[in-house]
């Protein structure tokens, strides 16, 4: 446990980053439109999730604020690898699904759970997380809840929002905001058996939509 502590004390911290998040909602939103789901116990990053209900959209969100306190390791082959370093996560959501005012006692609070479990990977194994990426919930791929199919994430661009408000510049450090699209466990496979092109194909074939569907339809059926 104390290498796990150590791994996380000695690594450089953006902690202005959260501050810029915090400012980039500020701008497009009231306060009376935003609540922040504190995170009370941090033992590696100190990571919020903001949910944003405003009228301006048909849909509300979650948005991580957090991720990007910490550098991820990006593969020095990958051009430009300073514009991917830093990141955080969104999920649009259906005006349907809502939270209660702590964590942890809603049927909903699987969605936060994800999110911050995403955030987290790639610090913890020292890699990255980037558009085409995909994460499943657990090495046997169970769902990430009891009240749901979903076992897994892919990592999306946002077709929703334009790089307005999903590129972030923070100093001189370039925070992206991606959008996270649950997928069963066969949509999983198909991924890694055949790729993230052949997935973003099935997505353009079935019209899928950004906006979080507990119920969606199979994309491979």
């Amino acid at each position: 446990m104390n290498d796990f502590y150590e791994k996380f004390r000695n690594r450089t911290s953006f902690d202005e980053h959260a501050e810029a998040i915090s400012a980039h909602l500020d701008e497009r939103y009231t306060s009376e439109e935003l609540t922040v789901f504190h995170e009370i116990f941090s033992p590696d990053i100190h990571l919020d999730v903001y949910f944003v209900q405003s009228e301006k959209h048909n849909f509300n969100i979650l948005l991580t604020a957090g991720m990007s306190t910490l550098a991820m390791t990006v593969p020095a082959a990958v051009e430009n690898p300073q514009d991917y370093q830093f990141t955080e996560l969104m999920l649009l959501l259906p005006k349907s699904v809502t939270f209660g005012k702590v964590t942890g006692d809603n049927p909903n609070d699987w969605l936060i759970a994800m999110l911050k479990e995403v955030a987290r990977f790639p610090h913890h194994y020292d890699t990255w997380l980037a558009i085409g990426h995909t994460l499943q919930a657990t090495a046997d791929m169970e769902p990430y809840a009891e009240n749901t199919d979903y076992t897994g994430v892919v990592v999306l661009p946002s077709v929703t929002f334009d790089e307005e408000f999903t590129s972030v510049q923070a100093g001189e450090n370039l925070i992206n905001i991606y959008s996270i699209f649950p997928l069963y466990a066969d949509e999983m496979n198909y991924k890694i058996e055949n790729g993230y092109n052949a997935l973003l194909d099935k997505l353009i074939e079935k019209n899928a939509q950004e906006i979080f569907d507990d119920n969606r339809p199979n994309l491979l059926v």
